[in-house]
């Protein structure tokens, strides 16, 4: 589902220039000066309008974590959801999934979730989605050694098809659910998506892998 544009977001997100990081490019391998520490760097791709990252960067202040999206308008959206105390260990991007490599350096990044990713399941839009080779080939260039992915998706196309790619570009499984939320886990962080999803008595399928 498209979320209608907001007028000026691109003006409207100079409201939150703590956190929104207009030109990440520059950046280029000086991603942990950003920070100002050492901390491992999880990245989300597709970050929607915010919730998981920002409770993420909430209840682990030891990891620093950068949301990215392709529209100012759904950044601005996420930014509008950080509550009104400081986050040191947040910022967000927009960008392009394409353009990763040109934003972080080898190795420069720890973790990467997928969560609820455009399944673009007609065969013609296999290489939009997150998870075809190109992505992959990004994937491994910016994640460290023992780098990983996690997963979260409703749509069993998009999962299997995930599995096999995967598999394929030499990345080691480490865990495969097929009902993430039936699974007695304790501590899962969800998305609007997820949230939603679930009300509607969805499957999540979830996987990780690493590098």
């Amino acid at each position: 589902m498209r979320l209608r544009k907001i007028k000026d977001a691109g003006l409207k997100l100079r409201e939150y220039s703590d956190y929104v990081v207009y030109d990440p490019a520059l950046n280029f391998g000086r991603w942990h000066n950003v920070f100002a520490n050492s901390n491992p760097i999880f990245l989300e791709i597709g970050m929607g309008k915010g919730k998981f990252i920002i409770q993420q960067a909430l209840n682990y202040q030891n990891i620093n974590y950068i949301g990215c999206e392709v529209e100012e308008s759904i950044v601005l959206r996420a930014a509008r959801k950080i509550p009104q105390e400081r986050i040191n260990n947040l910022k967000l991007i927009i960008c392009n999934a394409l353009d990763l490599d040109k934003i972080f350096s080898k190795d420069e990044i720890m973790k990467i979730f997928l969560n609820f990713s455009d399944p673009w399941p007609k065969n013609r839009h296999e290489r939009r989605r997150l998870t075809a080779p190109e992505y992959l080939g990004i994937y491994q260039q910016i994640l460290c050694e023992n780098g990983e992915i996690e997963i979260k998706t409703d749509k069993r196309h998009f999962f299997e098809y995930s599995l096999l790619q995967f598999n394929s570009n030499q990345f080691e499984f480490i865990d495969v659910s097929l009902d993430l939320h039936n699974d007695k886990r304790e501590n899962i962080v969800t998305t609007e998506y997820e949230e939603k999803f679930l009300a509607e008595g969805k499957k999540i399928y979830y996987l990780k892998v690493k590098k």
